[in-house]
């Protein structure tokens, strides 16, 4: 989930290729700098670009010699020679490296720090132009003094990441790595803002194809038209990144969230896990073990099936509610007097955010409901309580053989749910 905004290991990958070409063109300008000719920013700027088959522009260019040297960039800009759109721009770069990694012209790759202030990736150009680089091993460098990013945005054709922020204390690429990442992911009418701890305990292991243990722990906050649901968040486990996939088997998922809307609030716990894989821009969990608490409007249940999450959410469950949720309105005799778990199935397709269509199947002994509903409008009638309709707003028939209604016993029951106005 990227850094636990939505990122996968095709981003990562790139976000690597991206760093150690800027590190290799940073040091070329240094060295440039040193060389006993004087040179000027903008012919610093062509050398590095001719040898990355990129334009590299700069508003302004300082560097520093004294101590550990340094090379601030202002107004930077790399394009792609011919390309309609920058594959990355900022408005400061600097990096800070040891006299010996310049010594070694980038054989040793460790840099002191570096700091990007507003940067903005294109991730389609960024693609274009990795797909026309000659094939080469991806080497991280060592940050001594680590990485700072402030207000950087990443920019897909159907999806954005804004107010990037990220808080890396250093990098020794066969050490644990601890960084701190915040963002706002931002798709259609879905918004999702995130501040993660993440932990990885070697770095290294992933770019030779190794699994490597990853956590991540912190805050997001999903939101929608008049909803918005803030939740601390764990996940746990083996990474293991391919060519442009990623697995994670298994992971182990933990959601502590709190719906909100107008009518009210609800609190709910949600655990997973399943082995996770990661391709064409979408995060499958098959099989899947899912458990569900919370409020007494939430029902108590556990389930099997599959999720996947991507431009669309598919979602199939099929498990069990211990008992009736108290939090719901009360069944009628002799429904209520049954201590069966309730068996049920649900299935979705449809936007991200639960907005659509679902399908959902109960049936307790005898008595059977098969049902169409949507997830806002339900929680909206929970949230109304004795106010609201005696009456949840589905579309479906309840069968059952017996029912009691005021007094009245009723057999061979069929009743058609209609919540059409």
């Amino acid at each position: 989930m990227s850094a636990a905004l939505p990122a996968g290991p095709r981003r990562w990958r790139r976000w690597v290729a991206l760093a150690t070409a800027l590190t290799l063109a940073l040091l070329l300008l240094l060295t440039a700098w040193l060389a006993p000719a004087p040179r000027v920013g903008r012919a610093l700027l062509a050398l590095a670009g001719h040898a990355l088959a990129l334009e590299l522009k700069a508003d302004g260019v300082d560097y520093r010699l004294r101590g550990t040297p340094q090379l601030e960039l202002r107004g930077f800009v790399a394009r792609q020679p011919g390309a309609p759109r920058a594959l990355l721009r900022a408005r400061r770069v600097l990096v800070a490296l040891p006299w010996r990694t310049l010594r070694t012209r980038g054989a040793d790759l460790t840099m002191q720090r570096i700091e990007l202030d507003a940067p903005v990736l294109d991730l389609p150009a960024l693609q274009h132009w990795l797909a026309g680089r000659p094939p080469s091993a991806a080497r991280l460098p060592t940050l001594v003094d680590g990485l700072r990013v402030r207000d950087g945005r990443i920019d897909n054709d159907d999806w954005r990441i804004e107010a990037l922020a990220i808080d890396l204390p250093a990098l020794h690429p066969r050490q644990p790595l601890r960084l701190d990442v915040r963002g706002r992911y931002v798709a259609g009418t879905l918004t999702l803002p995130a501040a993660l701890a993440l932990s990885l305990d070697t770095p290294q292991r992933l770019l030779d194809r190794q699994p490597a243990q990853l956590s991540a722990r912190g805050r997001l906050e999903f939101s929608g038209k008049g909803w918005r649901m803030p939740a601390q968040v764990f996940l746990a486990g083996p990474l293991r990144i391919g060519r442009d996939s990623a697995l994670m088997q298994p992971v182990r998922l933990g959601l502590d969230a709190r719906y909100q809307s107008a009518g009210g609030s609800t609190a709910f716990r949600l655990g997973l896990v399943a082995p996770m894989a990661f391709d064409d821009a979408s995060w499958r969990f098959v099989p899947a073990s899912v458990v569900l608490e919370g409020d007494p409007q939430v029902p108590q249940a556990s389930a099997r099936g599959s999720l996947s999450l991507g431009a669309r959410m598919r979602l199939q469950l099929a498990g069990e509610i211990a008992a009736w949720p108290t939090g719901w309105p009360p069944l009628p005799a002799p429904l209520h007097a049954s201590s069966t778990p309730l068996a049920f199935s649900l299935a979705y397709e449809g936007a991200p955010d639960a907005s659509g269509p679902a399908r959902l199947t109960l049936r307790r002994d005898a008595t059977a409901l098969e049902a169409r509903f949507r997830l806002p409008e339900v929680l909206a009638w929970l949230d109304a309580g004795a106010s609201g309709s005696p009456l949840p707003p589905l579309t479906g028939t309840l069968t059952t053989p017996h029912l009691v209604l005021d007094g009245v016993t009723l057999d061979g029951v069929q009743l058609q749910l209609d919540d059409a106005p």
